[in-house]
């Protein structure tokens, strides 16, 4: 979607606005109001996007121009619209909200909000040993410049230990470090991905996965995952693949952020072969790798079974140890891992020497954190989905072997709707649209199992209230909107 919307293309968006559920029937152009806040808190319609004029969005929707009159009064009255007499209206967020820590909007005064929209644990305890430790490490290189481009030597040589102990013999100059896994995607794009080239990915997918390949303008073509544990059908995916011959293929194939999945060995090897047949690089993105649950045998890695430098392996802190501190790395060949560090002089140098020294020592513990996170997140889980068959039981939700999600396909279309109603009771969520490009996926929504079960069991019970309301009654107003990571 570019600067400004048609409103033939707002239309569309907005879909049935005026049959969303309310306690009492508010007026249409309040309805029309919310329905355009509710796009901006899913994401669907972006921040500083010109809106069409009021005639052009009257005709589209077939009502009068003074209800969308009335309906751009009350969005500037709310802070969601910023006009200028003669050039416009834009869309835009209330001053009492902030950039949160994922990078999106969310209000001030929403401390006691039981976030199920970040997937992503607190710190363990062992990260304030290791940051005393880090900072005793400081001085010796306090006499240099400071900037490593493909990282400090320790790191690299911890995270390739890493991969050669999985099964896949890495030497550190195939290493890259970065500031997280997001920016590692950003790095290997710029790298292999011209603007407006093809891009595979599996449907649902991770958010700002997608949002950094729209940066790209890729030409995006989705692979559907089933919502069962089948996850992949290989024929299909390879069908696509060979049909669509991308230059890029972004995939999650362990333990697929949102639906957990995890790629059986022999659908990793003949991806790679059909990958290097068509022409196509692989991102492979492994989050969530070192979390399996319930004793569950990772297959090899991806790339061991890559023979033609045809897949990157990207990976990081954030989902193991914890997202603040912004360390992720890439793995490639040596002379891919130079190619990426001359393409990131022109966007941010180095990363800090301070978290890289906090991440080798939280490696050379990693394999108690480790064990330690998943016995939290299999009791975790598991009082999560006890709490969803208690008070949800229509929801279908497959028990994923690893990671920190579960992908719930509900009883209705309603994933939105519920969202909007869930803020309202003090709990976030992130709609299934958020992890797709077209404004589908209605009917699911991701649950993370990374609060403590007792918050988990609390959020199921204030969604399940909800999600009867919507039925019933449904919302008694629309509340500021919240986009969701």
């Amino acid at each position: 979607m570019g600067s400004q919307v048609r409103g033939v293309q707002l239309a569309r968006l907005l879909g049935q606005w005026h049959a969303l559920p309310g306690r009492r029937r508010s007026p249409d152009y309040a309805a029309l109001a919310g329905a355009v806040r509710g796009l901006l808190a899913d994401g669907r319609l972006p921040l500083g996007v010109r809106l069409p004029a009021e005639r052009d969005l009257a005709e589209a929707l077939r009502i009068s121009r003074t209800t969308v009159t009335a309906a751009y009064r009350e969005l500037r009255d709310s802070g969601h619209l910023a006009s200028r007499r003669g050039a416009g209206s834009w869309t835009m967020l209330p001053g009492t909200h902030r950039v949160a820590s994922n990078g999106l909007w969310i209000p001030l005064d929403d401390r006691d909000m039981l976030d199920l929209g970040v997937a992503a644990l607190a710190a363990p305890p062992e990260l304030l040993p290791a940051a005393r430790a880090a900072a005793e490490d400081l001085p010796r290189y306090l006499g240099g410049a400071g900037y490593h481009p493909i990282g400090l030597i320790e790191l690299r040589e911890a995270v390739a230990q890493g991969y050669t102990d999985r099964g896949l013999p890495t030497s550190p100059d195939q290493i890259m470090v970065t500031n997280g896994t997001q920016h590692a995607l950003d790095l290997v794009l710029r790298l292999a991905l011209a603007p407006g080239g093809g891009v595979l990915v599996e449907s649902p997918s991770y958010p700002n996965a997608l949002a950094a390949l729209s940066a790209r303008r890729a030409r995006i073509t989705t692979y559907g995952l089933a919502a069962d544990e089948s996850g992949w059908d290989a024929d299909l995916l390879l069908g696509t693949l060979r049909q669509v011959r991308p230059r890029v293929g972004y995939l999650i194939p362990d333990f697929q952020n949102p639906t957990g999945h995890l790629m059986p060995a022999e659908l990793r090897e003949r991806l790679v072969s059909t990958a290097h047949a068509v022409g196509t690089d692989l991102v492979i993105d492994e989050s969530f790798v070192d979390l399996p649950l319930d004793g569950t045998v990772l297959p090899p890695p991806t790339a061991s079974f890559d023979r033609h430098s045809r897949v990157v392996s990207i990976g990081g802190m954030s989902k193991p140890f914890w997202g603040g501190l912004r360390i992720g790395w890439i793995r490639a060949s040596a002379p891919q891992v130079q190619r990426l560090a001359a393409a990131r002089v022109g966007v941010d140098m180095a990363s800090p020497v301070l978290d890289q020294l906090v991440a080798v020592h939280l490696l050379a513990a990693a394999p108690a954190i480790a064990t330690a996170r998943r016995a939290q997140l299999a009791a975790q889980r598991d009082a999560l989905l006890g709490a969803l068959a208690a008070r949800l039981p229509e929801w279908r939700v497959t028990v994923p072997r690893g990671g920190v999600t579960l992908w719930a396909e509900l009883d209705g279309p309603i994933s939105s709707a519920l969202a909007r109603a869930a803020e309202e009771v003090g709990v976030r969520l992130a709609p299934g649209p958020r992890f797709g490009l077209d404004g589908t996926l209605e009917r699911f929504l991701r649950l993370p199992f990374t609060l403590p079960a007792a918050d988990l069991v609390e959020a199921v019970g204030r969604i399940a209230a909800v999600r009867y309301d919507l039925d019933r009654a449904g919302l008694p107003r629309w509340r500021e909107p919240s986009v969701i990571a």
